[in-house]
């Protein structure tokens, strides 16, 4: 699995100087189930890890993140709020989803795109669904998938300028399939946090 992207050029002078840290990752909750399941998943995670109850737009954060689908549609749930905040982002995913995997980003990928704005500057696509409005099963491993892929993409991805992680030392990230997916915040909670120590290890060294 590849975390890179072909991505355009990154804000030099916002350029984090130590790569060799995990990102500060802020898990959003708009609503009490999903900020109590954060809340209890990632307690054992240590600092870089923190809840947010509000919108993901209220965090001071260099990347925002996605969870679209894998052809980069972004007309429903956050994805319709990063549309209207960032006008041209959607169009921005789409090409990146094109140009890297002609035209369809599998589950387990992502993309990282510029937004247009000075904060939060860049956004991860990592896709929780298919299909547009895919309901999710309860089984499902997708938040798994999604959450892994941007953890891989802060660590592994490059942007014209430099590694990603040299640019992005703040993710803020909403619940993953909670919202038109149907999964349970419990089951998003758990498997974000598994994600986050398979890539990280559970005292937040980059593996």
């Amino acid at each position: 699995m590849t975390a890179e992207s072909d991505t355009h050029a990154g804000h030099g002078e916002d350029a984090l100087p130590d790569s060799s840290r995990t990102p500060e990752l802020v898990l959003c909750a708009v609503d009490e189930p999903l900020a109590t399941a954060w809340t209890a998943a990632v307690a054992d995670l240590g600092d870089p890890v923190r809840v947010h109850r509000g919108s993901v737009l209220d965090v001071v954060a260099q990347a925002v993140v996605s969870p679209a689908n894998s052809y980069g549609w972004m007309r429903g749930g956050i994805d319709a709020v990063y549309a209207r905040a960032f006008p041209g982002v959607e169009q921005s995913v789409r090409s990146a989803v094109l140009a890297s995997y002609g035209g369809e980003l599998p589950l387990g990928e992502s993309v990282i795109v510029p937004t247009g704005e000075t904060e939060p500057a860049w956004l991860i696509s990592a896709p929780t669904m298919r299909e547009p409005g895919e309901r999710l099963p309860a089984d499902t491993v997708h938040p798994y998938l999604a959450a892994r892929a941007v953890f891989l993409q802060w660590r592994d991805g490059k942007l014209e300028d430099g590694p990603v992680r040299e640019f992005v030392g703040t993710i803020a990230m909403p619940g993953l399939g909670t919202g038109v997916g149907g999964v349970e915040p419990a089951t998003c909670a758990r498997q974000v946090a598994a994600a986050w120590q398979e890539v990280f290890g559970r005292t937040g060294h980059v593996q």
